[in-house]
């Protein structure tokens, strides 16, 4: 064996030195984080759901971080553009985003081609809430449980149609998974929004609606709609009387529209267990608590495994959905 020269030596301690150094100064970095304004990207206009509940968020990390959290919408093509912002940038913590059932499950599965695959390119911080989904029927259908219904769209395949905030949607995706569940046969009549769609499924034009809670619970309540099924594991606190689509043995649909924060890929875990743990903190906050109860949204939380877990799972129920009706959007 050779031994090392002096110079080699002398140059190995160098090298050793610097990594040694290299390393304190990235932890050093890593423990003073943040230092400066965090942007928080939402990939949908302001006033969604997705930026109610992040600017709720934002403003929480703001007081446990200490450093300004400012949100920054990024809307277009279902929430991908705003999704490729994040998916880019600088992996050092001051940009994260928010990330949805759609953003994270849905348009994995029914875009033809994304520029980016969300199980490996973004870094999973922390689930904030889910909304549950719901099915609810115009009250002129001659059916008022969800087991008449399935039998009245049996004994009439190809007549009755739902309605859907757009191809590629929630509820979109949550009518499909309905006809293959049950083996109906219900006709697609997809809107430009929510707002439409329900319009006219209150106006009876279309005969169901798919969609998050609460854009349909007032009309629920009120009589406009009927409500037949709700996802969970447990009954929605405002319908107690709906049956959760578990209880009814339509376990495909018993997801819930998520919503958690993201972050580009290499972050370092450091930074991401730091973002992690302000956010637990951020969701046991009274106010943060009843904001997002006024959402009907269920707190979530947990470790960033737990919501990278919950990711990968429904990416691979939204493909079964989408492959099965053929869902592919460009």
């Amino acid at each position: 064996m050779k031994r090392m020269t002096t110079a080699q030596a002398v140059a190995l301690a160098a090298l050793f030195a610097f990594a040694q150094a290299a390393q304190a100064l990235a932890a050093h970095a890593q423990d003073a984080y943040p230092s400066r304004t965090i942007t928080m990207i939402v990939p949908f206009p302001p006033g969604g759901s997705t930026d109610v509940i992040g600017r709720v968020v934002a403003e929480g990390l703001r007081q446990v971080l200490g450093q300004p959290v400012v949100v920054d919408n990024r809307a277009g093509a279902g929430g991908t553009l705003g999704t490729a912002v994040i998916v880019k940038a600088a992996p050092d913590g001051y940009t994260i985003g928010m990330g949805t059932a759609s953003t994270l499950a849905i348009n994995q599965a029914a875009y033809k081609s994304l520029p980016f695959d969300v199980t490996t390119d973004l870094a999973a911080v922390g689930n904030i809430a889910a909304v549950p989904n719901i099915m609810s029927v115009n009250p002129a259908v001659a059916a008022k449980t969800m087991a008449e219904f399935i039998a009245l769209a049996r004994a009439q395949p190809g007549k009755l149609t739902y309605a859907s905030a757009g191809i590629g949607s929630v509820s979109h995706l949550l009518g499909e998974q309905f006809k293959l569940a049950t083996g109906t046969d219900l006709i697609h009549v997809p809107y430009r929004g929510v707002g439409p769609a329900l319009n006219d499924a209150v106006g009876g034009q279309v005969q169901v609606m798919y969609d998050n809670l609460p854009t349909s619970l007032q009309l629920v309540q009120d009589g406009k709609l009927r409500a037949l099924g709700v996802s969970g594991d447990r009954r929605a606190e405002a319908l107690p009387d709906v049956p959760t689509f578990e209880e009814l043995k339509l376990d495909e649909m018993n997801w819930m529209a998520f919503f958690g924060i993201v972050a580009p890929k290499d972050t370092p875990r450091a930074i991401v267990l730091r973002l992690n743990e302000a956010l637990a903190r951020v969701l046991a906050m009274p106010d943060v608590r009843s904001r997002l109860s006024g959402q009907q949204a269920i707190i979530a939380g947990g470790s960033p495994e737990a919501f990278k877990a919950l990711i990968v799972r429904e990416v691979l129920r939204m493909k079964r959905a989408a492959a099965a009706a053929k869902i592919e959007l460009n």
